[in-house]
């Protein structure tokens, strides 16, 4: 078989550039840290590296969702901090105001009022971006606003979720209203008050449940049908249920709670024990401004048990609402500590996706210095024998 000069020359140029690419593929290689620069360089690792890479992308999100939940979390942790600050602050100038002139009954008065400006302040918080903490879902409307009738929410119950893992959504806000709005009044489980018509200086306290498989939430009426003697009668029947002698201080219990009555009730003076409703922390304060702004000197017993009643009763609503912001404050907690479990867990999957894809893709210098100098050989000698090849002719042998 002849080989014509051309095809020499062709073979040869093709080898030099095959070997001449081999070269900058690998000086690439070495330049870029990057073993695979094409996925015809390794289809397998190519296709595995954007697994990983997508993968990666993915979990940083969850990084990024997480720490947004973990700044908004702290954020209203911190003003929830504040919220019991105050009230426990307002619990104790309540109790310091008995036995004290009307002229200082005003003065706690304006401080409890400037408390009460503070806590609205603390209601409508935001998280820094414009966006507040305890609307719910409604992060651009402000929650809470002063009317006339009182602060009024104007959020929603909806509380923001946030992605923090492939299978967990978390709640990084929630809703003023739980906060705010729904505290319960009387105990928690049901409230006793006295009748606005009563004329005696009775005086009931908030009771406790003493056995809750008998308490069905029904609603009674005390009715002193003397000074010395009571009826405990349904509502809204009004038939007696049971009737005792009247001892002040003296425990009074039927179906399942037990409540104490202290003072000199009046004949046909009435006390109502019914189940707990919402009660706004707000009112509370604002109640208690009132309160403490009613002339006392001079007023009638009945009239200074009244205010004594509701003093009594507003320090309950006080320590309910206070129950109320600490038991969000441990849900709170709770979801902080899992963001940071979710956290650690995250970080350390990113390190093993970015340890994987190192493996797959960046370049192992040893091999490709290796590889390069044998490249180099293999062009030099490739190209020494093509320039001995290329002299050979006929004429040289005549």
């Amino acid at each position: 078989m002849r080989i014509s000069t051309s095809q020499i020359y062709n073979a040869n140029v093709t080898s030099l550039n095959n070997l001449q690419v081999q070269i900058a593929n690998t000086t690439q290689q070495m330049a870029t840290g990057q073993r695979i620069l094409s996925p015809a360089d390794d289809p397998v690792g190519a296709a595995r590296a954007s697994e990983l890479i997508q993968s990666d992308s993915t979990n940083t999100q969850y990084t990024t969702n997480r720490t947004a939940a973990i700044n908004t979390l702290s954020l209203a942790d911190g003003v929830l901090d504040g919220v019991t600050s105050l009230l426990q602050d307002v619990h104790t100038t309540v109790v310091s105001a008995s036995g004290l002139s009307d002229g200082n009954r005003k003065a706690l008065a304006l401080h409890i009022q400037s408390r009460l400006n503070d806590l609205l302040g603390m209601a409508n918080s935001t998280d820094g971006a414009g966006s507040y903490l305890f609307s719910g879902a409604q992060g651009s409307v402000k929650p809470f606003v002063d009317t006339a009738g009182g602060v009024v929410y104007q959020g929603d119950d909806v509380q923001r979720k946030v992605q923090v893992a492939s299978a967990r959504q978390l709640s990084s806000t929630d809703s003023g209203a739980d906060i705010f709005m729904r505290a319960r009044n009387g105990n928690g489980t049901f409230q006793a008050a006295p009748d606005a018509a009563n004329t005696g200086s009775g005086i009931i306290s908030q009771g406790v449940v003493t056995d809750s498989s008998q308490y069905t939430g029904q609603s009674y009426t005390v009715v002193f049908t003397s000074a010395t003697n009571y009826d405990i009668r349904d509502v809204p029947g009004g038939t007696t249920l049971a009737s005792g002698a009247y001892v002040s201080g003296q425990a009074i219990s039927y179906g399942g709670i037990q409540v104490e009555i202290k003072g000199t009730p009046s004949a046909t003076d009435s006390f109502d024990i019914s189940p707990s409703e919402n009660m706004s922390v707000f009112d509370t304060l604002n109640n208690l401004v009132q309160l403490l702004n009613t002339p006392l000197a001079g007023a009638t017993a009945a009239v200074v048990a009244a205010n004594s009643q509701a003093m009594s009763d507003a320090l309950g609503e006080l320590g309910q609402g206070l129950n109320t912001v600490l038991g969000v404050r441990a849900t709170i907690g709770s979801r902080l500590n899992e963001l940071d479990s979710l956290q650690a867990m995250g970080d350390q999957l990113g390190l093993q996706f970015k340890a994987t894809l190192s493996k797959i893709q960046d370049t192992d210098y040893n091999k490709a210095i290796t590889d390069l100098t044998q490249q180099k050989l293999m062009l030099q000698a490739a190209q020494q024998s093509f320039a001995q090849v290329s002299k050979l002719s006929l004429f040289n042998f005549i």
